[in-house]
């Protein structure tokens, strides 16, 4: 069993940074491939990006490409997502999320979820 607690949402400026946190229980947290998902007012939950067991290969999707970066620290059971020129189209819940394979992941077959962070971005 995984736990996964996201942190660090909050308001920020067109242009600003966040950087979120997904702390996670269970001691087999580094078997997990771990990523980020979010959902915006009106839309669809959207993956965002994952990172490998590893954290040697990560995965984008296009809309934030060049602009946020994954990483995680297996050492302390914590994925992060660090958000760069942020845009108010960014403005949405961020989900932590984990499962078994990039691929699974990516088509939002989950273990485990997170319970969202908010992140508003005003133009």
């Amino acid at each position: 069993q995984v736990q996964l607690v996201e942190s660090g949402g909050g308001l920020v400026q067109a242009g600003g940074s966040l950087r979120l946190s997904c702390a996670a229980s269970g001691r087999t947290f580094s078997t997990y491939v771990v990523g980020w998902f979010r959902r915006a007012p009106g839309k669809e939950r959207e993956f965002v990006s994952a990172v490998t067991r590893s954290g040697g290969s990560t995965y984008y999707a296009d809309s934030v490409k060049g602009r946020f970066t994954i990483s995680r620290d297996n050492a302390k059971d914590i994925v992060y997502l660090q958000m760069n020129s942020l845009k108010p189209e960014d403005t949405a819940v961020y989900y932590c999320a984990a499962s078994g394979t990039v691929q699974a992941l990516s088509e939002s077959r989950v273990d485990y979820w997170g319970q969202g962070t908010q992140v508003t971005v005003s133009s």
